[in-house]
């Protein structure tokens, strides 16, 4: 989350720039604590302190806030992933999963209250999918298959393995770990999350997948 009233640079903003962050900053709250459904317009201005036709002068509808929501307050999953294909063989293989890893739990975890109502509502869902013009949520696991391609080239992966599986494998353990963080609220058993910590999780996580697709002398 961003903090209210600032930008990425930590220089105030002011006017619209001002009420457009709050109206953000109102609807992560309220979808995180009463649903995407009942975060409607009408209690998103409310808990920004702004009135609804002050909110529609920056958004089209509730759509295009849960959109902005993602895209400016959860951390930048997309842009992490997007960045790795003109790294390859710099650094790591596993510094960067790792690096990914890190990004995509609290990613998720932000993501998942909201993508719940979204389910929840074929037409929200239906409308939302046609919003993304095919930029949806499969260019995470894609965009790092590319990623893991470019080191397949370099002689960094194992020349016998799926990128695409391998992708999925490490992108779907980020996504229940996160299932389980919001499941379980902190109030889960012991054993619920292993490892505890999250750089254990992704230490761990990494290092098992690259036990199946690193090539030897990497």
């Amino acid at each position: 989350m961003t903090n209210e009233g600032t930008h990425e640079d930590e220089r105030p903003l002011t006017g619209a720039a001002l009420t457009r962050a709050r109206v953000l900053d109102a609807a992560a709250r309220l979808i995180g604590t009463v649903g995407l459904v009942r975060a409607t317009t009408k209690e998103i201005a409310r808990e920004a302190g702004c009135s609804e036709a002050a909110l529609y002068k920056h958004f089209r509808d509730k759509e295009d806030i849960f959109v902005r929501v993602l895209r400016e307050r959860a951390p930048r999953l997309a842009a992490a992933v997007a960045e790795l294909p003109d790294r390859a063989g710099q650094g790591t293989v596993r510094e960067h999963l790792e690096a990914v890893v890190m990004v995509a739990v609290p990613f998720y975890q932000q993501s998942l209250p909201m993508a719940g109502g979204l389910l929840a509502s074929p037409e929200l869902l239906a409308a939302h999918r046609r919003k993304l013009d095919n930029a949806g949520p499969h260019h995470v696991s894609s965009r790092l298959a590319d990623y893991l391609r470019a080191e397949q080239r370099l002689g960094r992966v194992a020349a016998d393995v799926d990128p695409d599986a391998a992708a999925m494998l490490l992108i779907g353990g980020c996504f229940h770990r996160a299932f389980l963080e919001v499941f379980y609220a902190g109030e889960g058993p012991a054993e619920a999350l292993r490892p505890a910590a999250l750089d254990d999780f992704a230490t761990a996580t990494v290092r098992a997948v690259l036990g199946g697709i690193q090539a030897p002398a990497a």
